[in-house]
């Protein structure tokens, strides 16, 4: 069966890329292209970048990327001010290189500034849609998602938008972040299968404490037990001593946690008596830090994260291409773009639910992603494991999900 699926998305060679796989459902579905989390690329923020501080700059005028037939919009914050629009910048130039690696797909890119708010995406969205748009990337920011969204589904436009909160999710609105869910699973599944089934768990008190929260309590429920669960705020002397006390009945100690702040969680509790080395300790992808690997209280813990080897792979070509790094996210833009060219060679239901949620998934630079019907996504991750100076990896990335 001949389609877009017989190539790595993006690869810089478009030609079929080798022997094809064919999935339950007869779609050919590429081998995973590249991978992730390195160090210089680490998911630093559990939500992304910042959001925008102060007002927006002057609005970047609206540019259009490509000659084909299939109209796709793509929103960020270009002119938002400090980080977001850095980020923006990369991810639009990630975004223009998978259209030049792809190798003229028949699609046209329509960039759109929205400044960073729901204001500017409400306004670019109804430009986009206006001008014959068939699909919509972005926006970034989870406030701006809800004024894309309303006004898409009404012409029933799909929207792949970049936000980490799986709150703005749902019918026609999927999202290609790196969600928590997808790291607890991983790591919870994997030392499952090592014989950990007793669990403790230490997770800051805010809103990625809170989403990893329910992701852990559901996968450690379904694969062992839960023998203390603590949540701490700036002060964690005593959310670590009510676990250090509890450790003993454990045989993994869950923390989630920025790099600073899991080096934290790990001397709190080596001051509340807890001795690490005889408990395996898990983690998220924000663990690939160069903070955590220093700490000697982290040796040999494990964490779910996409295989560092495609973000180093893209960041060589993106620095040859901009003689700059890329931001973090700026793989995202480029999958959603790759995505998108491999589908525009389909029928009318190209750009459908049938067809952005099919359960064999999608290969991109940070490997197998799929997207669920709720609008959130499931991504093949590896376990790394902490080692002084970075991280090695101890179970790969699936080359498939399972049914």
């Amino acid at each position: 069966m001949e389609g877009p699926f017989n190539r790595k998305l993006g690869s810089p060679d478009s030609r079929p890329s080798g022997p094809t796989r064919r999935t339950a459902v007869g779609l050919i579905l590429a081998a995973p292209l590249l991978g992730a989390c390195s160090s210089g690329g680490q998911v630093s923020n559990p939500f992304g970048p910042s959001a925008p501080e102060g007002p927006p700059g002057p609005q970047q005028q609206p540019l259009a990327v490509g000659t084909g037939n299939v109209k796709v919009g793509l929103i960020l914050p270009l002119s938002a001010a400090g980080n977001a629009g850095v980020a923006a910048q990369s991810m639009k130039n990630a975004a223009e290189m998978a259209l030049a690696e792809f190798q003229n797909p028949n699609i046209q890119l329509l960039i759109k500034d929205d400044g960073g708010t729901p204001q500017g995406a409400q306004q670019v969205t109804q430009e986009a849609l206006g001008e014959g748009v068939e699909i919509i990337l972005g926006p970034l920011f989870a406030g701006s998602v809800p004024a894309t969204a309303q006004l898409a589904r009404s012409r029933g436009i799909s929207v792949i938008a970049f936000s980490t909160d799986s709150s703005v999710a749902g019918r026609g609105v999927y999202l290609l972040s790196f969600l928590p869910e997808s790291d607890v699973n991983r790591i919870v599944d994997y030392s499952a299968s090592i014989g950990k089934r007793s669990f403790a768990a230490l997770l800051p008190d805010n809103a990625y404490g809170n989403v990893v929260e329910a992701a852990f309590k559901q996968a450690a429920g379904r694969k062992g037990r839960i023998v203390a669960f603590e949540k701490y705020a700036a002060d964690r002397s005593g959310a670590a001593r009510t676990v250090a006390q509890s450790l003993g009945s454990a045989d993994a100690l869950f923390i989630a946690d920025d790099g600073d702040s899991v080096v934290a969680a790990a001397d709190a509790l080596t001051a509340a008596g807890a001795n690490l080395r005889n408990i395996q300790m898990l983690g998220t992808g924000l663990w690939d830090n160069p903070r955590v690997y220093a700490s000697p209280a982290l040796q040999g813990g494990l964490y779910a994260a996409p295989d560092p080897s495609g973000f180093r792979a893209f960041s060589g070509r993106y620095r040859a291409k901009f003689a700059a790094d890329p931001v973090r996210t700026a793989t995202l833009a480029y999958d959603a773009v790759a995505l998108v060219a491999a589908l525009s060679k389909q029928g009318s239901q190209r750009f459908a639910a049938e067809t952005l949620t099919n359960p064999s998934g999608f290969a991109g630079i940070d490997g197998l992603f799929r997207f669920r019907s709720d609008g959130t996504n499931e991504r093949g991750l590896a376990v790394m494991k902490v080692a002084s100076g970075g991280s090695t990896p101890v179970a790969g990335s699936p080359k498939s999900f399972g049914a």
